[in-house]
């Protein structure tokens, strides 16, 4: 019986499924540093993986591995030219968290500009004496500029929610998207550079790559408007947290909504000193249903990878699907 290593808790029912087809060594405590899950992919066929690095060391020591899934979308935990080099199979799990994760940046980006974090404190530590005009003034989200970084299927969706709130929407990608979508969603094509002035709210939606390090750092939050917001529901490491916080310390934008942060989850705690800035710990996917989505799909990718179950040697999310030719 192949063996399969799971590097994180999950549905126990997800667990006796892989069981069906394969020995199982599910870790059942938190996230194991990199040599550890090294040493548990030593004498593995397959493995599920919660966002935990799989590097070359680690691909290099297992000579029996031949499919890791990710359970996730993004895939930048994996060392893909690892993966190709030594013939193992990468799967990941799109689709099923699109409007999830739409929702929840849409949440984020309310949140960020009606400044609801920052009054809910004020209103717990009994500050509230009284009602004033100005208190906790924040910015609108009916009839403003929304700004997508990043037009895949979660940017998409995002576009869509604007309709409902009469935005324009202006979106900048790699490559335009289709004129139909464009049409779909009533959305304009412009630079980043002009995206940045124009757009009253920035949402970043961009998978994560060395070209895509630091997409907003300190030249581009300058261009960006004092009264305009920031969300990233992206990946840490795409927003340069240590430009973004000088930025809201110093008013040169108005707030930022950030779920994911740069060597998450030892993220950078200045951001703590901020009142301007509303932060949560990575869970834009984060409804039972899809997480339960994702963790089946990742099982499926695994089974049918390792030649398993009724899919067998076609698992439906390959990242490098040249690796099933070989």
């Amino acid at each position: 019986m192949k063996k399969v290593f799971v590097s994180r808790p999950i549905f126990p029912d997800v667990i006796d499924r892989l069981r069906r087809y394969f020995e199982v060594d599910a870790h059942d405590g938190l996230a194991l540093p990199a040599d550890e899950i090294a040493a548990r992919l030593a004498d593995k066929d397959g493995a599920f993986i919660a966002g935990d690095p799989v590097g070359a060391k680690a691909i290099e020591g297992a000579p029996n591995l031949k499919v890791v899934s990710n359970m996730a979308v993004g895939y930048n935990n994996f060392d893909m030219q690892a993966f190709n080099a030594h013939g193992v199979l990468g799967t990941n799990t799109p689709d099923v968290l699109n409007e999830t994760t739409a929702d929840f940046g849409w949440a984020l980006m309310m949140a960020t500009a009606r400044r609801i974090t920052e009054s809910e404190h004020f209103l717990r530590l009994g500050k509230w004496k009284e009602w004033s005009y100005d208190a906790f003034t924040g910015s609108d989200i009916y009839g403003s500029t929304l700004g997508v970084i990043g037009m895949g299927r979660i940017g998409q969706a995002l576009a869509r929610r604007a309709r409902g709130f009469s935005m324009r929407v202006i979106y900048h990608n790699r490559s335009r998207v289709a004129p139909e979508i464009e049409a779909e969603l009533n959305a304009e094509y412009a630079s980043k550079e002009d995206l940045l002035k124009r757009a009253d709210h920035v949402v970043l939606v961009v998978p994560y790559s060395a070209e895509s390090h630091h997409t907003i750092g300190e030249a581009e939050l300058a261009l960006m408007k004092p009264s305009a917001t920031l969300t990233n529901i992206a990946r840490g490491g795409i927003v340069d947290d240590a430009a973004l916080i000088d930025a809201l310390r110093r008013k040169q934008i108005a707030a930022a909504g950030l779920d994911v942060f740069e060597g998450e989850p030892n993220f950078n705690r200045n951001f703590l000193t901020l009142s301007n800035v509303v932060l949560t710990p990575h869970i834009a996917s984060a409804s039972e249903a899809t997480r339960r989505a994702m963790a089946n799909l990742a099982a499926d990718n695994l089974i049918a990878g390792l030649g398993e179950g009724p899919r067998a040697g076609n698992p439906p999310n390959p990242i490098n699907p040249d690796v099933l030719k070989k």
